[in-house]
């Protein structure tokens, strides 16, 4: 069908395809991150690309609110004994240093002991709409937020101080807290590895919630199994779906949600009118909302 079309509304169009589409024009993606469409042969095209970044920033950032309270409280650790039907109060509230005997040795039994956000050092990589908001919630809870950007802009709500990418190795060692919401280029892939996992924290928390190439999965896995950082939370990985013999779903203290921090009850319907207010726009030759700079990645 696309051999025909002017517009696609997707959020993957292969090479294949591409080649398939002399008449294409437009391509709309229901999605903020458009990472896996910007191939060679999309970037050097005359196709316009346009994205419906900015709909699920609060829903996300409240999703990673969610993830950090979560592993600071031991949530996960309250809902495996529950499935057990064990009372773990002075497992739940034991410093690993206490010596008390965790109920059973499970993915999240070495939960680093319970924190507040309050006072902790939460750093974001990304400030666009996601990281803002998330940098909002992040501060009013009582963290200290500083954050990474690629371009200089005016400051960001909530953001103590906003660094170059050239910091974060000096700025890692700091974090309590470190979340990805930067999206997926070139300059981005793997940007945590094993040498930034190892400047960080003991106690140290990753969440992602951009998409999964920004981390090198196998060092975060190796990171978890050692100790090097305390836990992590990732709703995006390299392969989606996670594969049942992935190796990520037995790693220690890592809690995964299946690529869903971005959806809320009408997402659908918000995606579909942003799509609906821009082909109005294409039919009357108007400038489109949202468009992507396809070499820069975003």
């Amino acid at each position: 069908m696309i051999a025909g079309a002017d517009v696609v509304f997707s959020g993957n169009v292969r090479p294949d395809q591409l080649a398939l589409a002399p008449r294409l024009r437009w391509i709309h993606s229901p999605a903020a991150g458009v990472g896996n469409m910007l191939y060679p042969e999309m970037v050097a095209s005359p196709v316009v690309m346009t994205n419906s970044r900015g709909l699920s920033a609060h829903t996300i950032a409240e999703h990673i609110l969610a993830l950090v309270l979560a592993l600071f409280r031991r949530l996960p650790l309250a809902c495996a004994r529950q499935a057990q039907r064990q009372w773990a109060q002075d497992e739940m509230v034991a410093h690993p240093t206490d010596g008390v005997t965790p109920i059973a040795s499970d993915a999240f039994h070495a939960l680093p002991a319970n924190r507040t956000i309050a006072g902790a050092e939460v750093l974001l990589i990304g400030l666009g709409g996601i990281g803002s908001a998330a940098a909002a919630r992040f501060a009013v809870l009582g963290a200290r937020v500083t954050g990474i950007r690629r371009q200089a802009g005016s400051p960001v709500p909530g953001v103590a101080a906003v660094h170059p990418p050239s910091a974060l190795h000096d700025l890692l060692p700091q974090a309590d807290v470190l979340v990805l919401t930067a999206p997926q280029t070139a300059d981005t892939h793997h940007l945590i590895g094993a040498p930034e996992l190892a400047l960080m924290k003991p106690a140290a928390v990753v969440v992602n919630v951009s998409r999964g190439a920004l981390i090198d999965e196998e060092a975060l896995a190796d990171a978890l199994e050692q100790g090097t950082i305390g836990a992590a939370a990732l709703d995006v990985f390299r392969d989606e779906p996670l594969r049942p013999d992935h190796r990520m779903w037995t790693v220690p203290n890592l809690l995964i949600t299946p690529h869903s921090a971005g959806f809320r009850s009408d997402h659908w319907q918000a995606v579909i009118d942003v799509f609906a207010d821009n082909l109005r726009r294409f039919e009357h030759g108007q400038p489109l909302r949202n468009v992507v700079d396809k070499r820069a990645g975003y």
